[in-house]
């Protein structure tokens, strides 16, 4: 095909189940913002998938390189670019689709760093329009909606949850967990919501970006992150709501000064959770 590819291989058993709901679930995509899968093989004990070759790497080795800023624009078109992925997923393909690991290392960067969102091995595939489907937990730790965690469950408001925390990640140049001046630990939506109450969430914004930023995009980009990752996963909005606000085709959101505490519980009837598959906020 005289084209360049990039191959990922899977050596081990749980790789392989992840290989096959990938194969199953991206094969039946297509979308701009969305990694394409060309093709796929095995042999032996080794199974192998080929997808188009994104240059400019993953989101996180740019967003977090010591030697190069990544520049505001960019990042605002990267984050538009993975909310049209998601609405696509949620509410645009005839079987909706559940991400369930989105994160910056899953975010790939084509030549014009055009975001585009791969690694379905966690996905879902959602039937007879509900919005959630028994999975047991799964996904990264720092992006998982709390709720999601309790009720073992893959839904399309815990992609939203993980979705906001992105969007904070990207804005303020912080990974999830954020270490304060005091030595304690938060997670990022806490302190980015803490500055929100004080009336001053651009103080978030990355520091590296030496304010050369859009404000109003900046600020839309905060908020409504914070909207996202709302404790209650019924006060959170859609992906296409979301993404409509990004656009400014709709306004900001009225959130409460400080960040709403969680009133979930396990389900009392709970044996057990099924499969646990956590991944790290490095990846591992």
């Amino acid at each position: 095909m005289n084209r360049e590819v990039a191959i990922k291989r899977v050596t081990s058993r749980q790789g392989w189940k992840e290989f096959i709901s990938e194969v199953c679930i991206i094969s039946r995509l297509r979308h701009r913002n969305l990694v394409q899968l060309i093709g796929w093989c095995h042999g032996g004990n080794e199974l192998f998938l080929v997808y188009e070759l994104m240059h400019n790497g993953s989101l996180d080795t740019h967003l977090y390189r010591p030697d190069c800023v990544l520049a505001w624009p960019v990042r605002y078109e990267i984050v538009l670019g993975v909310g049209s992925a998601l609405r696509y997923l949620h509410q645009e393909t005839e079987q909706h689709v559940v991400h369930r690991d989105i994160k910056p290392s899953n975010i790939m960067l084509d030549a014009s760093f055009t975001a585009k969102l791969g690694d379905f091995g966690l996905a879902r595939l959602i039937n007879d329009g509900r919005r959630s489907c028994p999975t047991g937990m799964a996904g990264t730790l720092g992006y998982l909606d709390p709720e999601s965690m309790l009720a073992g469950r893959a839904s399309v408001e815990s992609d939203v949850y993980s979705f906001g925390v992105l969007l904070l990640e990207v804005a303020c140049g912080r990974r999830p967990a954020v270490v304060q001046e005091n030595g304690d630990v938060a997670h990022l939506v806490q302190w980015v919501w803490d500055l929100y109450g004080d009336g001053g969430i651009i103080v978030a914004a990355d520091e590296r970006l030496r304010g050369e930023y859009d404000g109003k995009e900046m600020e839309y980009v905060l908020v409504v992150g914070l909207w996202c990752a709302h404790p209650d996963r019924g006060m959170r909005p859609s992906i296409r709501q979301a993404v409509n606000v990004l656009r400014f085709e709709a306004p900001l959101p009225s959130l409460p000064a400080r960040m709403p505490v969680a009133t979930y519980g396990p389900p009392t009837n709970l044996v057990c959770f099924g499969t646990l598959v956590l991944r790290s906020a490095n990846g591992r």
